[in-house]
């Protein structure tokens, strides 16, 4: 009896010494709260940013880019490109494990690279991928891709949230179904999906890289109302939210548990008109639109100015990127040229937006009211992210209903081409990319293929101005702002960031 009091009284001991040692031992989880929903957790069939952002819990690629959209090896170490632009030669880390315990090398990258330059694959990234010939094991450490043309921009192609690096086993088991089965090589593995409601994803024990990561679970929950969002952070629900809806940053800003942060972007804002379709086949139509808005007043309404006017088609961070004289607000002028263009009393079209949150919500209503000011009736709808898939990304230009489309484009790869290319060249109407004002221009098109083909920095900001010209003149865009992105974040989380690309940092995340 004695031994056992005495086993009893050091098992209590022991219980009270693990209850008072729990506060140290507290699990570093941590909840982000989101704009949207995920359409997919394959990031080669996701055409959101947002879903490439959580996508990065689990999956690296070979390259990345950092804060600054500049480039950094990831599971590369180092790269050659022959003389004449078409190989490239990509020494990987060695020892690095997929989740599933399977070793990540050159087979893999082949199996993926595979995978994602096959058309008969129908995944939505897939134009990023069509220029690769074939892509072949030099030993596993080594892997060289042949592309079929020259394509300066390549490694910028690598570093895309897009190109994932899957465990070929995973891909094997699920197929189709991989995007609801990620298996990466990332710091975090998949625990569940729900899908109207959350991700959740723990720490990887057998993560490549040492002391990381920090945390042991993010949970990423999706809350399209701007309000909800920012009352999660005010609770403690959220312990970041992104984005911050603009009229609420002050009050988040005076809470002393809170940092707010505005970071610079390449968030362009802008409404496409289908240049296919009546009246917008008109460019004084066109015109006569881009003169109707009053982007300095869009910009207090919808932006709480957390916002610049546009003043080109291309974000001014973004090389390349031509800035001109921004389109002055002259709704006399607009009713003049409606008339000109045959339409005196204005018309009735339809209006969509790639988003239904309160901001995209503020921008159709700003919209609607300016356009009703030159006597053009616009009817509003706010999409959320199936309708957008359905409506208008899965469908060609016969079958298309799209007439104006508000939406916004980030260059993922942070360069000029993915910034130009899938908007306006004449192959990328959907459903192949998202060049929703179906235009096609073919100096445009030379332009944007011989800048991909020059290794001359002079040559290629040549082409790259003459293709902004023509379009900045032709306007097939009402081009609006550039967005700040508003994050907050409790102040005893640090390393988590908004990407200027709307996309997520946290690989040094850590909750103190």
């Amino acid at each position: 009896m004695k031994h056992n009091a005495i086993r009893y009284g050091m098992i209590a001991a022991g219980l009270a010494c693990a209850m008072m040692a729990a506060p140290a031992l507290a699990a570093k989880d941590v909840v982000v709260a989101v704009g949207s929903n995920f359409t997919t957790l394959d990031p080669y069939d996701a055409n959101d940013t947002l879903s490439q952002a959580v996508a990065k819990s689990f999956y690296q690629g070979l390259f990345g880019l950092d804060k600054d959209m500049k480039i950094k090896n990831v599971l590369a170490e180092s790269y050659t490109v022959s003389d004449d632009g078409l190989t490239y030669t990509i020494k990987l880390h060695s020892g690095v494990k997929f989740q599933d315990g399977s070793d990540f090398n050159a087979a893999a990258v082949k199996v993926n690279l595979d995978r994602a330059s096959n058309p008969d694959n129908h995944l939505k990234r897939y134009n990023l991928y069509r220029n690769i010939a074939s892509t072949e094991v030099v030993d596993p450490g080594t892997v060289k891709i042949v592309l079929t043309s020259p394509f300066s921009a390549f490694i910028n192609i690598l570093a895309h949230p897009a190109t994932a690096m899957i465990s070929p086993a995973a891909l094997e088991k699920y197929g189709k179904e991989i995007g609801f089965h990620p298996v990466g090589t990332g710091p975090y593995e998949l625990v569940t999906w729900n899908q109207t409601d959350f991700v959740k994803v723990k720490k990887f024990d057998g993560y490549w890289q040492p002391g990381l990561p920090k945390l042991d679970s993010i949970t990423w929950r999706p809350v399209v109302d701007n309000n909800t969002r920012a009352a999660m952070l005010q609770t403690g629900e959220a312990n970041m939210a992104f984005p911050i809806p603009f009229e609420q940053a002050a009050v988040l800003e005076k809470n002393p548990k809170l940092e707010l942060v505005a970071s610079p972007s390449i968030m362009q804002r802008y409404i496409s008109m289908n240049v296919t379709q009546k009246p917008f086949d008109n460019p004084k139509v066109r015109e006569a639109l881009n003169y109707a808005i009053n982007r300095q007043a869009l910009v207090k309404v919808a932006f709480a100015g957390f916002a610049t006017p546009a003043t080109g088609v291309l974000p001014p961070a973004i090389a390349y990127s031509q800035s001109y004289q921004p389109w002055p607000y002259d709704p006399a002028k607009a009713r003049e040229l409606l008339k000109e263009a045959g339409y005196p009393d204005g018309f009735t079209t339809t209006l969509w937006s790639s988003h239904n949150h309160s901001t995209a919500q503020k921008v159709l209503q700003f919209t609607q009211q300016q356009l009703a000011q030159i006597g053009v009736k616009v009817q509003v709808t706010a999409m959320d992210a199936g309708q957008r898939a359905a409506q208008v990304e899965g469908k060609g230009q016969k079958e298309s209903g799209v007439r104006m489309f508000y939406t916004g484009w980030t260059a993922s790869t942070g360069e000029a081409d993915w910034a130009l290319s899938p908007l306006f060249a004449t192959r990328n109407w959907p459903p192949t990319l998202f060049n929703t004002a179906f235009y096609s221009n073919p100096q445009v098109d030379s332009d944007l293929a011989d800048a991909l083909k020059t290794t001359s920095g002079e040559e290629k900001a040549r082409l790259y101005k003459d293709a902004q010209d023509i379009i900045w003149k032709e306007s097939p865009w009402i081009p609006l702002v550039v967005e700040k992105l508003v994050s907050a974040h409790s102040k005893n989380l640090s390393g988590f960031y908004v990407m200027p690309d709307t996309g997520f940092s946290f690989e040094d995340a850590d909750l103190n």
